[in-house]
């Protein structure tokens, strides 16, 4: 029997601190494998926790949209026995990836906006709830900056309504790329792998995405080999700035580094380098005989094994 093992994190915006919460998700896993339950619903059980945390990017702890009140959020899981399932732009679930595990029982891949979110409320999933006082301030904190910033160099559009739409339109127009804004704020991703004593792997992962984001906007989590990957060699999961994880397939090429016998840790460092410098990135991963946590900056994480 090959010894369970459960690797989480909190995102690269997360602090060390909080490193209890996703210990946390990482034990419930462990439970949930220990008591003869399928490590595809261990690894979902695992984000679920940190989804419900408060704390971090994903679930209650979801950043607002610009519009500042919308919570958007994406998710998805895989694992080596070929279930497949994600979600994207949902909105009034706490428990996204609980939806997109769902989804792996369908005939689809990939579902997404109002039919996302009317799938959830058929399923039951559907779950109004607030923003944290944590996510209200850094809003705030960030439409300050905006403001801060000076007027729009081009015309106003009168016929704009939405206030949120708007102050996007405002800022794209700023003489600060909206790259440069990007890499300041909210990485906001939780993700899980896990092994089983048979040696199967899965992966779940959750964001509400970063801010600024246009309303719609979607980036690496739910993207099959952008933000999560897993197969018969091990399973890899990927926080940072999504985008650029969606340019370069990052979770997909790092599985293959691996399944060629490259070390893990120099799989995921690699995969991270793969992000310019001096921008966030993150990578979790495990493997047969191995579990690893890379990130340019400290973030919160755990790792624990049984059996």
């Amino acid at each position: 029997m090959t010894q369970m093992m459960v690797v989480t994190h909190g995102g690269t915006d997360s602090k060390t601190e909080d490193s209890d919460g996703c210990e946390a998700a990482a034990r419930r896993a462990l439970e949930r494998m220990g008591s003869g339950e399928d490590v595809l619903e261990a690894a979902v059980s695992a984000v679920e926790v940190m989804e419900a945390d408060g704390r971090f990017g994903a679930g209650r702890g979801g950043y607002l949209s610009m519009d500042g009140k919308t919570i958007e959020l994406d998710a998805a899981v895989m694992d080596t026995r070929g279930r497949l399932g994600a979600v994207a732009g949902v909105e009034e679930v706490v428990h996204a990836v609980r939806l997109a595990r769902h989804v792996a029982d369908t005939p689809h891949v990939l579902i997404v906006g109002t039919g996302a979110t009317e799938l959830a409320r058929k399923l039951g999933l559907q779950q109004r709830f607030e923003p944290t006082e944590k996510v209200r301030k850094e809003f705030r904190e960030y439409v300050e900056k905006l403001e801060k910033a000076g007027p729009p160099q081009g015309p106003a559009d009168d016929t704009e309504s939405d206030a949120g739409r708007a102050l996007v339109k405002k800022f794209w127009n700023y003489d600060v790329p909206w790259q440069q804004v990007m890499d300041e704020y909210g990485h906001g991703t939780v993700g899980a792998v896990a092994r089983d004593g048979r040696g199967h792997f899965a992966v779940a992962v959750s964001t509400a995405g970063s801010m600024p984001a246009l309303r719609g906007r979607v980036a690496d989590i739910p993207l099959i080999g952008c933000g999560f990957y897993a197969g018969p060699a091990g399973a890899v999961a990927c926080s940072g700035i999504g985008e650029h994880n969606v340019r370069h397939l990052t979770a997909y090429r790092v599985y293959q580094w691996i399944e060629q016998g490259m070390p893990l840790r120099e799989a995921l460092e690699r995969g991270m380098n793969l992000t310019p410098e001096g921008l966030q990135s993150g990578l979790i991963g495990i493997t047969h005989d191995d579990a690893q946590v890379v990130s340019r900056k400290p973030l919160a994480h755990a790792r624990l094994g049984h059996g």
